[in-house]
């Protein structure tokens, strides 16, 4: 089958992670795909993706790969197209219908609807609703990676026709990534419990929260150091906090790195500290590597992921004592493999192929 899968840009989180996981697995199950980005983002540069044919169209912005798409689709008899984010979906659509193409489309929406559309006439958000609403028209499938997230579509539009359909984070390359070295000399070294967390460090993450739950950790004399993988506009201001919060020997923000599964393999407890998410895959990422969760309980994802505490530890948003006390028992009551192993289930790449294509109404 000849697949498309597109991406506004290419980074190694995010939206752009998830479809290039996809991509690759698609291929993995024998399929003919095209993966096509926008553009590569700044200090990005494209891998090897064995047996995935990449397309860079030089877009700086999703309006412009509008004329490249069409020229593709008249180019090229495709079987399924699988886009990702609402307004590129739109984008998708409305070249599939210029360029007279039949192929399946197939949206993913990945962020709260709340934050994606508005009933305010003529702004940008509400004629990208009208355009959504064209797009259930056309569209043979749209999904969401939650549920809540599905139930928030249900709220902004009339019996939309989304329905949930989890990213793919546990596949065979993501396992071999797992066991690179590390060279953190607080993982190299061990001598006490490690914590970890990742992102981008921005507000939305919720870092200062999670630096608070560490002070509160160290004024109780609790032997525990964290990690703090990922970068952004606020490095400078978590820094400060962690000077003034006295923790600059058990806080560090190691900064980007290119494979966080293998810090998240050697660490104890991973902790989510977000105030809202769309389905967070880091998350599972870290279950997948044996971490034990400690997530706050932000709309949409975590507590689906950890199955109201049944995976995990739920603490509510902005919450550093609940933090800091969910570390506690965290450590002291790790969740077993066997746990953490069912709770990723549904996030495997044959799993999730297989919930497209029976969506869609093909056969793998």
């Amino acid at each position: 089958m000849k697949i498309c899968v597109v991406t506004p840009v290419f980074a190694l989180s995010g939206v752009p992670l998830a479809q290039t996981r996809f991509a690759r697995s698609l291929a993995r199950a024998g399929h003919e795909v095209d993966l096509l980005i926008g553009q590569v983002n700044s200090g990005y540069s494209l891998p090897d993706i064995s047996n995935v044919n990449v397309n860079v169209l030089g877009c700086r912005r999703v309006a412009f790969m509008l004329p490249p798409l069409v020229s593709y689709l008249k180019r090229n008899d495709v079987d399924v197209i699988f886009s990702a984010e609402d307004h590129l979906n739109a984008l998708v659509t409305i070249a599939a219908l210029l360029a007279g193409s039949k192929a399946k489309i197939s949206g993913s929406c990945r962020v709260t609807p709340f934050d994606t559309y508005s009933n305010i006439f003529f702004t940008k958000r509400w004629i990208l609703k009208q355009l959504s609403k064209f797009v259930m028209r056309r569209a043979d499938a749209l999904t969401c990676v939650s549920k809540d997230m599905v139930d928030q579509y249900r709220q902004v539009f009339k019996d939309p026709p989304h329905t949930c359909v989890y990213n793919i984070v546990d596949d065979g390359d993501s396992r071999e990534r797992i066991v690179e070295a590390v060279d953190h000399p607080w993982l190299l070294d061990k001598t006490g419990p490690v914590l970890v967390a990742a992102g981008r460090l921005a507000p939305w993450k919720g870092f200062a929260d999670l630096i608070n739950a560490m002070s509160i950790l160290s004024v109780a004399k609790f032997p525990a150091k964290l990690l703090i993988l990922g970068d952004g506009p606020l490095r400078s201001e978590l820094q400060a906090l962690i000077e003034r919060r006295g923790v600059g020997k058990t806080v560090d923000l190691v900064g980007y790195v290119e494979n966080p599964l293998k810090y998240f393999a050697r660490s104890d407890v991973f902790v989510l500290s977000s105030l809202v998410e769309g389905l967070p895959n880091v998350l599972v990422e870290a279950m997948m590597c044996g971490c034990t969760p400690v997530a706050t309980d932000c709309p949409t994802g975590p507590r689906e992921v950890l199955q109201h505490g049944k995976f995990g530890y739920l603490v509510p948003v902005g919450d550093s004592i609940a933090i800091a006390k969910a570390i506690e028992q965290a450590l002291a009551s790790p969740v077993e493999k066997v746990l953490l192993d069912e709770a990723i289930r549904p996030f495997e790449e044959g799993v999730v192929i297989k919930r497209h294509f029976e969506i869609l109404g093909l056969n793998e």
